[in-house]
């Protein structure tokens, strides 16, 4: 087996705005910042878990200006050097190849563990066994890998992987081919990639730098052809030349070279209030509570209280958000509608 500890770098996408999680999420204070995965920020534990694969010196924080100082608030001991500053929002496309170019230039035989900062994983052994499986896999066989995840229920919120033949075993975790990507389905198509064994797409990826910049210039050739600008005009050029883009769509769905490594470890997407549900303990009537929240004979709530308390009586099956001088409150089924809320009402940041 290759010795790849030492050309591990983790890159962590933590840019977002979090919307979702509207009126907590604002753009000055993203739900990254957000204690929805443990008592700690998402962005704690996600340092942490990447802490665990590579040292701080090979860890990259991959986000605006604005955010450098509030992550160094909760991150002291991460230094400015590991924030690579993006100059603006262009979707993970871009950003990505922008990180696996400059990390290319670093290290020429670096392999890239890309991580979200909103991610809820455990156990972290289980989670370190396999990426480190999948970074000797994508060393070794040059593919561009994912990691996948069995369902643990129907879930329409997630892409789902189809997975292929089997690759030759690096580590303890189970790699494949990938047959095909699907998009979040309905639920009878969530319910039948269930009973056929897909996993579910962690958005977690593995791969060499070097693989990734080749595979661009094939299916992206747009970004390939704009990341020498860093060098001679510097990363907002850069950033300025390339469309907006998704690396699922623009690259892992285009190209034969991909593979996927089951997890041996249970993860969830922290992506919205429902989520909240699944992430915290709940009381023996099913409300979870967080801050300064109380319910009083009332079941299934999420409730979230900072900067004053909540009281809610005698209600069931409601989200309630109290955070930042407003004060949210909607169905629980209606937690995907919160985009068209935001719409609607137009709160300022």
């Amino acid at each position: 087996m290759t010795d790849t500890e030492g050309h591990t770098w983790v890159t962590l996408l933590a840019g977002g705005i979090g919307s979702r999680f509207w009126p907590a999420s604002r753009p000055e204070r993203p739900k990254q910042l957000l204690p929805l995965g443990s008592e700690r920020p998402l962005i704690v534990d996600t340092v942490q878990r990447g802490l665990a694969l590579a040292g701080v010196d090979r860890l990259r924080i991959l986000a605006g200006a604005h955010l450098a100082a509030p992550f160094q608030a909760v991150l002291p001991d991460v230094p400015a050097s590991s924030y690579w500053i993006e100059p603006q929002a262009r979707g993970t496309a871009p950003v990505l190849a922008w990180a696996a170019y400059k990390l290319s230039k670093l290290d020429p035989e670096a392999v890239m563990v890309s991580l979200h900062a909103d991610h809820l994983i455990e156990p972290l052994e289980g989670f370190v066994e396999t990426v480190r499986s999948a970074v000797e896999v994508a060393y070794r066989d040059e593919l561009l890998l994912s990691i996948g995840v069995p369902p643990t229920r129907v879930e329409t919120g997630y892409g789902h992987i189809e997975a292929g033949a089997g690759l030759a075993p690096a580590g303890a975790a189970r790699a494949f081919r990938v047959t095909a990507f699907h998009e979040k389905p309905d639920a009878e198509t969530a319910r039948q990639y269930t009973d056929s064994g897909y996993m579910w797409n962690t958005g977690i990826f593995v791969w060499k730098a070097s693989v990734l910049l080749r595979e661009l210039e094939e299916h992206a050739p747009g970004i390939a052809r704009a990341l020498p600008l860093v060098d001679s005009e510097g990363d907002e050029a850069f950033f300025e030349a390339v469309e907006p883009g998704v690396i699922d769509r623009v690259v892992m769905e285009r190209s034969p070279a991909v593979g996927v490594v089951e997890a041996r470890f249970s993860w969830d997407d922290v992506g919205s209030w429902e989520a909240l549900a699944r992430s915290r303990e709940s009381d023996a009537h099913g409300n979870v509570v967080v801050g300064a929240a109380h319910v009083v004979d009332g079941e299934n709530n999420v409730v979230y209280g900072e900067g004053g308390r909540v009281v809610v009586l005698g209600a069931n099956d409601l989200i309630v958000v109290q955070s930042g001088g407003t004060t949210m409150v909607l169905p629980r089924d209606r937690s995907p509608d919160l985009k068209d809320l935001l719409t609607a009402v137009n709160p300022d940041p």
